[in-house]
């Protein structure tokens, strides 16, 4: 069923005085989460580097000299014994990536599916970010346990081109659309800081919160500018313009995981914080996030405790 947000509503919220948007978006976090919980996630990179796509922020790309080396890790004890470092360490949810346009129907799909039925068996949430997929693909991923699929829209239909060039717009919603078909949840958000306007981040979050189903998992990703990529030279994106969007997607998607994610090692303490204030229940931890450098379990850890947060535990992950 559809929501009944129109881009002239989200424009109101957005332009909202900043204490009261955060305050309206505080609220409607505590109306449908423990404000408290934080859920950690990990992510493990399976094919880093080689990718065929020219996403214009992406050190993957094979498009751009970014220094890169392409390495694979479809190992299944190795990966496996990742995801148990990463449950000791108190993540519930493991995720894996591949840099690539699309699932092959191959040997390494194959392994990937033995991955994600062994992780599933440890009591962890899987999720994969593997390119587009068809159905029959995502009802694969489905009987091996897969909990959920990335796939992100990155920005707006109208600043998409702007960004990539190799896929369409209408491309990443049938992959939402095949994810959906084969009963498995979704996680899909995008990247602020690209040179985007208010407007584009106010349809992205429009685009995600009418689909037929808003994801259950709605990551914001704050643009990493890498040396080589198009976007190198792109400035900082503002802590403030990261919490709006941040409380845009929370009152817009109530029930959602909002994820602050790709970002966080720019930000301190206090900045996180007001992330946290506007509805974001989600990080991930550990060194890297894909290729680019993110804070440690340890540090993210002290940073909970310090905020008075805890890791949100697997039995009320459900939304």
């Amino acid at each position: 069923m559809s929501c009944i947000w129109s881009i002239e509503k989200i424009t109101e919220l957005y332009d909202k005085p900043f204490l009261e948007l955060v305050y309206e978006a505080a609220t409607v976090h505590r109306l449908h989460h423990n404000p408290r919980e934080v859920q950690i996630s990990t992510l493990l990179s399976l094919k880093t580097g080689g990718c065929q796509e020219d996403c214009s922020y992406c050190s993957q790309s094979s498009k751009y000299h970014t220094g890169l080396h392409p390495k694979r890790v479809y190992d299944v004890e190795k990966v496996v014994e990742t995801a148990k470092k990463a449950k000791a360490a108190g993540a519930t949810r493991f995720c894996m990536g591949a840099a690539q346009r699309d699932v092959k129907d191959n040997r390494e799909f194959e392994v990937v599916l033995e991955m994600v039925r062994e992780i599933n068996e440890m009591g962890m949430q899987v999720c994969c970010t593997l390119g587009m997929l068809n159905y029959e693909q995502a009802q694969q991923l489905a009987n091996a346990g897969l909990h959920t699929y990335n796939h992100n829209i990155d920005t707006s239909r109208e600043y998409y081109d702007k960004v990539i060039t190799t896929r369409t717009f209408d491309d990443r919603l049938a992959t939402l659309e095949n994810v959906r078909k084969a009963n498995l949840q979704v996680c899909c958000g995008g990247i602020v800081g690209m040179g985007e306007s208010k407007e584009d981040k106010i349809r992205m979050i429009h685009t995600l919160a009418t689909l037929p189903r808003y994801p259950e998992s709605v990551p914001i990703n704050a643009l990493v500018p890498i040396p080589g990529t198009p976007f190198e030279n792109m400035e900082k994106i503002t802590v403030w313009e990261m919490v709006r969007v941040i409380a845009i997607a929370r009152i817009t998607m109530p029930n959602a995981i909002v994820r602050l994610s790709a970002g966080r090692l720019e930000m301190s303490i206090t900045e996180q914080a007001f992330c946290f204030m506007a509805g974001a229940n989600s990080i991930f931890s550990g060194d890297e996030l894909l290729t680019t450098p993110n804070p440690s379990f340890d540090s993210d850890i002290k940073m909970l405790e310090t905020l008075g947060l805890v890791p949100k535990q697997l039995y009320s992950v459900e939304v």
